[in-house]
């Protein structure tokens, strides 16, 4: 066999295994079906300054506290997505967060970068036993870890209950790779707008760059006129514009 064709054969192999392995871990519907069939959420529009602040990966011992008290002293609340390992070593932070008025999320318990959709769904219950056993209460998000989804993960979770929260790709601050301080807080102050979800990291690493930039953020959006809200809130304001809207429109003229 002629081996210029030999070879372009291998190629045309690796490139279908490629693409075959990369659409099996990816969504087939996209984000468009999925907002609207109420799965998943990215952001929300809204003519409302509000803008909520999440964060993945921690409990962190030194740097979750650090972080709440930040957002106590702006009196502004925010999403944490937990991890269940991180959780079951520092409780008392989770109860801080609980008090304090935060919304405690699900973000597995081991947080495994590729995992069947079984192996998932036992270590959502995992995490979610471990939350109800320090707040009372069953978590009601999910954010898939690093975002990575299929179309039978996000069925298989929604179908238990929880809602499947992302975030605004623009507000991805990157903080995990060090970017430095002032990179990290333009990025979300040059990029912010209503209805936004802010993607920051408490736990996995040093997170200095992270404190010290949530710092700079919460005064210079407090001063535009943001108010900081969890997911929950921010989808029940949508819900009431969308409620709004409809009124509107039903109204005679």
């Amino acid at each position: 066999m002629n081996f210029k064709l030999l070879i372009t054969i291998f190629v045309c192999i690796g490139a279908t295994f490629l693409l075959f392995a990369s659409y099996s871990y990816s969504s087939d519907k996209g984000r468009k079906y999925y907002e609207e069939s109420g799965q998943m959420v990215w952001e929300v529009d809204t003519d409302q300054k509000i803008v909520a602040l999440t964060f993945d990966d921690g409990p962190h011992k030194k740097y979750t506290p650090e972080i709440l008290s930040l957002l106590n002293k702006h009196q502004a609340k925010a999403t944490f997505f937990i991890v269940g390992k991180n959780a079951e070593k520092h409780p008392e932070i989770i109860s801080s967060m609980h008090e304090e008025g935060h919304e405690i999320a699900n973000h597995t318990y081991s947080h495994p970068k590729k995992i069947k959709t079984e192996d998932l769904m036992d270590e959502i219950q995992v995490t979610s036993d471990i939350l109800f056993s320090i707040t009372g209460e069953i978590p009601k998000l999910f954010r898939p870890v690093e975002g990575q989804y299929t179309d039978e993960m996000i069925n298989a979770v929604t179908e238990k209950g929880y809602k499947i929260v992302m975030w605004s790709w623009h507000l991805d601050t990157e903080d995990w790779r060090d970017p430095g301080v002032n990179k990290i807080a333009q990025k979300v102050i040059d990029g912010v707008g209503n209805g936004n979800v802010v993607l920051f990291h408490d736990g996995g690493a040093n997170r200095t760059q992270t404190v010290q930039a949530l710092e700079q953020i919460l005064a210079n959006l407090e001063t535009q006129g943001y108010q900081f809200v969890t997911i929950s809130e921010l989808l029940a304001v949508k819900s009431k514009d969308e409620h709004n809207k409809q009124n509107l429109e039903n109204t005679p003229r």
